[in-house]
């Protein structure tokens, strides 16, 4: 993987001579990075912002009508029955 600043590879540099990677991590960061102009330092992004929300449109909807409901046809179920038993 390439440096992506030169802040980075001096920091790798000073790990390599702490003895904290190899040479061979060092060099392959080295090679793939090639002789690149870098930059000192790399910003970090800024969050992506949230899409903006929609605004309302002032049309005036219409209120749908209300469907009727059908009567249902079911029995008349007997009336309820006294209990023979007391309850405590």
């Amino acid at each position: 993987m390439p440096f992506k600043s030169a802040a980075q590879r001096r920091k790798f540099a000073e790990l390599l001579v702490a003895g904290k990677i190899s040479a061979d991590t060092f060099e392959e960061w080295n090679r793939e990075t090639g002789s690149k102009k870098l930059p000192d330092h790399v910003t970090r992004r800024k969050p992506a912002r949230a899409a903006p929300k929609s605004k309302k449109s002032n049309k005036k909807t219409t209120t749908k009508k209300r469907s009727t409901k059908k009567k249902s046809t079911t029995t008349k179920t007997a009336p309820a029955r006294p209990r023979k038993t007391k309850r405590r």
